[in-house]
């Protein structure tokens, strides 16, 4: 079964629920406070400099390390959090992230550490050589595709310590990228032991002038253009410069930075009238549409609902490559070039990848990377992929479009009767699929991370609608708990604002699901209060998958 992956290792409700969700923000974390009295961003980072200075030994932090902003979250109250990344002796450290807690004053408060154990080596000189390395990794990328001939496979290590898998050691974290049998690109990144050579981890690395556009599943839809003098380019001046091109059907080999050999050009789409497509396959502008429509209502949304601006919060936009590779069933964010790419589908079990869910799901890859960077592997990789699922959902809402109204189904409008089933993923019961699971179990972390994130989008869907069957919007949903017990929704609104907190202030590279109903119920106290009836759901609803 195809998937929708996310390069780093491959963004509805109705304006009134934003506007709900915006009001209970400030209500809760700001009840007087103006934007005035607000720390500015360098303020924060003065304040964090200074707390790391005087809680260094507490954070572990030594003269060998190093450390860089990753994010910086301010409250409405002026309560700050300051995201770091971490190195040691200048090589990156896995789970090195941490989050510093600041009051409105800029005093300490507390931190959220991906990992609490020292970060110490006796040396970094590694006993295993990179070509060693590199060749573990290039086998390990030959045995997920067993019965293939790999081309152009090309395997470049880097050094690294690595604190998430028990005590920190040297590592070479190796990205090896190949063209598969069809020409579509494969990729994994191999975690080897730097001294003994021993495999320490592994994962998929195939982790979007006022005109309108006739799309393939959204109906004909608004568009901002740039004016050229003689014609338009699909390019939004509005949302950062985001642009869509045509890749031709070509591929590369730049899916992660340093292995970057050959880009698919991705020329940006033009037209004469500011009229986009005719909405079938036969005109290459459709899909084109579709990808332009699918980031602006992303981008709305994160801005919209929780008041960032832009995918990285920067204000500047990304960028859409459509029609990617041959009969290419899938689609993915790829964090080195700020893009989301888009294959055509085979037309058997799915079509053009590039419904409005599957953008917002691509996107959110790009917001958890420039936030929590979940790692992409474990309990921490089905959290990824389910805050992808989770704010796809939230996005798809939030887009208040008829022709694709919101559901709890991921990928429904590119399904083709040849898939076997009627979505990608179904987040009200999960296994519905055949392969996910619902209820988490000691198990979980031995899933792929596409099947082990049922268990978060299991507690989305529960905590937003509650349990037992519901029909929104036509669509027939039914979620049992795992306990048998009965949860109370609190609605879309509340579920993406304490997810979105979770996520941006509490959750680290490390955490798992235990760690996610810790980070929610915080998230969920901090805005509504401890005790308060969306602090139980949240409480519940991770009871009801067996997250206790």
């Amino acid at each position: 079964m195809s998937r929708i992956r996310h390069v780093r290792r491959s963004r509805s409700a109705t304006a009134g629920v934003a506007a709900t969700a915006a009001i209970l923000l400030a209500a809760a974390l700001s009840p007087g406070a103006g934007a005035a009295d607000r720390p500015t961003r360098a303020a924060a980072i003065e304040n964090g400099a200074r707390a790391l200075a005087d809680h260094a030994a507490s954070l572990g932090l030594t003269a060998a390390q190093d450390t860089e902003v990753r994010d910086v979250v301010i409250d409405q109250d002026g309560t700050q959090h300051v995201r770091y990344d971490r190195t040691y002796r200048q090589l990156p450290a896995l789970g090195g992230d941490f989050v510093i807690h600041l009051a409105p004053d800029g005093t300490y408060r507390g931190a959220n550490r991906a990992t609490r154990a020292p970060l110490s080596l006796t040396g970094i000189t590694p006993a295993l050589s990179a070509p060693k390395a590199a060749d573990r990794a290039a086998n390990a990328l030959r045995a997920t595709h067993l019965g293939e001939t790999l081309k152009r496979l090309t395997a470049k290590p880097e050094l690294v310590v690595d604190a998430l898998h028990g005590s920190p050691k040297l590592a070479w974290r190796t990205n090896a990228v190949a063209l598969d049998s069809q020409g579509n690109p494969v990729a994994r990144t191999v975690l080897t032991d730097a001294r003994t050579g021993a495999q320490i981890d592994a994962w998929d690395t195939l982790e979007s002038a006022t005109g309108d556009g006739r799309s393939l599943y959204g109906g004909t839809v608004p568009l901002s253009t740039t004016s050229t003098g003689s014609a338009y380019e699909l390019k939004d001046p509005t949302r950062g410069n985001t642009y869509t091109g045509d890749a031709a059907n070509n591929v590369d080999l730049c899916l992660l930075g340093t292995l970057c050999l050959t880009r698919a050009p991705a020329t940006v789409f033009t037209d004469a009238d500011n009229h986009w497509g005719d909405g079938t396959t036969t005109d290459r502008a459709s899909a084109a549409v579709d990808a332009q429509y699918g980031t602006d209502v992303t981008w709305d949304y994160f801005r919209d609902v929780h008041g960032r601006n832009g995918i990285a919060g920067d204000g500047k936009g990304s960028y859409n490559r459509v029609h990617y590779g041959t009969r290419y069933n899938n689609a993915f964010w790829d964090d080195t070039c700020f893009c989301m790419t888009y294959g055509d589908g085979d037309g058997t079990q799915m079509g053009p990848l590039v419904s409005l869910d599957v953008a917002g799901h691509e996107m959110s890859h790009g917001v958890t990377s420039k936030t929590a960077a979940l790692t992409y592997s474990g309990e921490s990789g089905g959290l990824n992929e389910a805050t992808s699922d989770i704010f796809g959902t939230l996005v798809e809402f939030h887009a208040n479009n008829a022709k694709d109204a919101g559901d709890w189904l991921i990928g429904e409008k590119i399904v083709r009767s040849g898939f076997g089933r009627s979505a990608l993923r179904y987040m009200d019961k999960p296994s519905k699929d055949g392969v996910s699971v619902d209820c988490w179990s000691s198990s979980a972390a031995d899933l792929d991370v596409h099947y082990n994130s049922g268990i978060g989008n299991h507690f989305a869907y529960l905590l937003a609608e509650g349990s037992g069957p519901k029909t929104i919007n036509g669509v027939a949903h039914n979620s049992p708990t795992c306990d048998g017990s009965t949860v109370t929704g609190i609605g879309r609104a509340a579920l993406g604002a304490i997810w979105y907190r979770a996520l941006t202030v509490y959750m680290t590279s490390s955490t798992d699901y235990a760690g996610a109903r810790t980070a929610t119920l915080n998230a969920a106290r901090d805005l509504y209060g401890a005790g308060s009836a969306e602090h139980d759901a949240v409480a519940a609803a991770w009871s009801a998958v067996n997250v206790g």
